[in-house]
């Protein structure tokens, strides 16, 4: 598999070092590229709602899916009536102690000692319960929140991955993304030509068919080669490496292309 691979990488590496040899030196062969985001829930459920469908636009904060949360629903009604009572009862011992520490610290000392602590014990064991009641309750909303997913960024909604009403196991991804922001060129260049290379960079981009030329910037440049000759460097097979560069794409052109369409790369 290994040496398919590379067999494959050295072909791949070939026909673009031979597609540049009909352009200018400055100019190379590439295509489009999209870092897709996949949406899905910590938790899983039926699908219950699927709020988007492929192809449309999406801002952020704008509801994705929400799966089935009538249990949830439950266990946080719960959780809240629980806090509620524990509150409830903290207020009254609460009380109860401060009005002991009162009778305590009159001269006369109406009550004893451990009448007080046992007032300060009670406190203490119904602000710890609620303290634990909040806790659960907080655990409960987060669960009850998570069965709703929104979209993180403004976006093309790529693809959604389940009908209404299938169900869902938790972390499967149900709607994938693309950010415009997340579209970027990427393209090859020759080992000798990677000095000329730097991140920050502009270069000009150019598709089939489309009426003029894009703008990108670099924003990394890989640290390996693509095809390693398989024998010592010569000046013959150092002709072979190329490095891939990958350019992030002008906002107001992203939507003059698509991932995986072939591309002409100039450098600026």
């Amino acid at each position: 598999m290994k040496n398919f691979l590379n067999a494959v990488r050295f072909m791949f590496a070939v026909a673009l070092l031979g597609g540049c040899a009909k352009h200018s030196p400055d100019e190379f062969q590439g295509y489009i590229e999209g870092e897709y985001v996949y949406v899905a829930s910590p938790l899983g459920g039926a699908l219950d709602k699927l709020a988007v469908a492929r192809g449309d636009t999406v801002k952020k904060g704008q509801l994705l899916f929400e799966l089935e949360r009538q249990s949830k629903a439950a266990a946080l009604a719960e959780s809240e009536k629980n806090l509620a009572q524990a509150n409830a009862s903290l207020t009254l011992s609460e009380s109860t102690f401060q009005r002991r520490q009162e009778l305590r610290d009159t001269p006369s000392a109406v009550i004893s000692a451990e009448e007080l602590d046992q007032a300060r014990s009670q406190r203490d064991a119904d602000a710890a319960q609620a303290a634990a009641q909040q806790a659960a309750l907080d655990k409960a909303k987060w669960s009850f929140d998570q069965k709703q997913q929104f979209a993180p960024a403004d976006a093309i909604v790529q693809d959604t991955l389940y009908r209404q009403g299938e169900f869902v196991a938790a972390a499967n991804p149900v709607v994938v993304l693309l950010p415009p922001e997340n579209l970027k060129v990427r393209f090859f260049v020759p080992q000798e030509t990677l000095p000329q290379i730097k991140v920050g960079q502009s270069v000009s981009i150019r598709c089939d068919g489309a009426p003029s030329a894009i703008n990108a910037t670099i924003n990394y440049i890989s640290t390996q080669v693509e095809y390693t000759p398989p024998v010592i460097y010569s000046r013959e097979t150092r002709a072979n490496l190329v490095f891939m560069i990958e350019a992030k794409i002008s906002p107001a052109d992203v939507a003059d292309v698509r991932p995986g369409q072939p591309a002409d790369v100039r450098l600026n």
